[in-house]
């Protein structure tokens, strides 16, 4: 396990010993590309399921992965996007050829956030002169906006109660996208009860304006947090993301 931070991190909150951000490496040899892994759980909690078991299907597809455990509630922003940043800067300096970073639901905000908002100042980071812009990110039903369709949970964990409008509009990403933000991969369940599809349609139309290389898979019917969806008709986003993945090549073989 990899601590993000020598010493104290940067947007600490005391009293809250239990969320030291850290990096979880899950190694393949002489793997030329890494996924950087953020799970769900509304910035509240990290939900086992969207952590090492994707971190173990990518190695499958000759990649390297860390599961990132960034921080959430009651810390606020910009401290999960300072640990994004962060655990990108990190993964640079293992050698990889390429880095990406893949997220479910407020996971997916915070992947999402490091791929849109990478340029923003991070004073607190010695490794501030390495790049932190992902070469692609993968959003599995992300929480995207704070508009409209937005997951209220989320808002509340990661801005407070009574956000501050402008800083509502910044994160929500669909209006952070440029054309330097990264190809991305995005699925999501057409009636997914918690995290509206109204999120992926939002940030794909703004990638398809910026012409910003992009897959949208959105299937029929499926809860929120289906993970891998095995057994599931969901369960097909593996494969597609497999082929993104070697269409960006981070793997040799699918």
């Amino acid at each position: 396990m990899i601590q993000l931070y020598d010493g104290q991190a940067p947007y600490h909150v005391p009293h809250d010993p239990d969320q030291t951000p850290t990096l979880t490496p899950y190694l393949v040899p002489n793997a030329r590309a890494a996924v950087i892994v953020c799970p769900g759980g509304g910035y509240h909690n990290l939900a086992p399921h969207e952590g090492e078991p994707i971190a173990q299907w990518l190695n499958t597809l000759g990649i390297s992965s860390y599961v990132l455990r960034y921080r959430r509630h009651p810390h606020r922003h910009p401290a999960p996007l300072s640990d994004a940043l962060r655990a990108i800067r990190i993964v640079r300096t293992k050698g990889f050829a390429k880095v990406g970073i893949l997220g479910f639901s407020a996971g997916g905000h915070c992947a999402c956030s490091a791929a849109t908002l990478f340029s923003e100042p991070t004073p607190h980071d010695d490794l501030a002169h390495i790049s932190a812009r992902p070469d692609l990110a993968i959003l599995c039903y992300p929480v995207i906006t704070f508009g409209n369709c937005r997951h209220d949970g989320s808002l509340r964990a990661l801005l407070g109660d009574q956000p501050d409008p402008a800083l509502q509009h910044k994160l929500s990403l669909e209006n952070a996208v440029t054309p330097q933000t990264p190809p991305m991969f995005i699925w999501h369940t057409a009636d997914d009860p918690a995290v509206p599809v109204e999120n992926a349609y939002l940030l794909a139309m703004k990638l398809r304006e910026h012409k910003v290389p992009h897959e949208l898979h959105v299937y029929q019917s499926g809860r929120h947090g289906l993970g891998m969806a095995k057994e599931h008709a969901a369960g097909a986003w593996p494969a597609a993301c497999a082929v993104f993945l070697k269409s960006h090549e981070f793997t040799s073989s699918v």
